[in-house]
């Protein structure tokens, strides 16, 4: 064999081997690649999930929003329904004839008794304070006065105060014993 052909066959061995190197080389990087590429994949699959959780807690968000707004909104709604009776009897009240005050009264009576129908529904009771003893909780003293009843003794009351489910929303307004004098 020539030098040439020897050249030549040296030169073709050195392609073949560079070749392998650089399939190899290409090999690895296409290895190296691939767990880039799966955890590319893995965040933007990741980062789809964390938007989609985003966009359902702002749609559960909102929805709660909504329904409170509405609870807000309609809540006295069974009550305000409730005193149609109520105002049904108070507008018969007015229409009686003049003379017939008797008529009138009775039909005062019945829209007080229906009224009390609904309280006791809706459990609004009324604060009677006559006899007890003051109670700032629930009672407003308007004034003191002497009286034959014991120091603080409410003994008059002025407007009567209510609760709702047990929470005060009017006080009793009241006169207050000072004792005797």
């Amino acid at each position: 064999m020539s030098n040439q052909e020897n050249d030549n066959k040296q030169d073709i061995e050195q392609d073949i081997v560079e070749e392998s190197e650089t399939v190899e080389v290409e090999a690895a990087e296409e290895v190296e690649l691939d767990p880039l590429e799966a955890a590319l994949e893995e965040v933007a699959s990741l980062k789809d999930k964390l938007l989609r959780q985003h966009a359902e807690m702002d749609n559960v968000r909102k929805r709660s929003e909504r329904q409170v707004a509405d609870a807000h909104k309609y809540a006295v709604e069974k009550f305000a329904t409730a005193l149609l009776d109520v105002v049904d009897n108070l507008e018969r009240a007015v229409e009686t004839e003049e003379g017939n005050e008797k008529a009138v009264r009775e039909g005062v009576a019945l829209t007080l008794d229906s009224w009390y129908k609904v309280a006791d529904k809706f459990e609004l009771e009324r604060i009677d304070a006559v006899g007890q003893t003051f109670d700032p909780h629930f009672h407003e003293a308007l004034s003191k006065m002497p009286s034959d009843e014991p120091e603080d003794t409410v003994i008059a009351q002025h407007v009567a105060g209510y609760t709702l489910n047990g929470r005060l929303i009017r006080p009793a307004k009241v006169l207050v014993s000072s004792g005797s004098k």
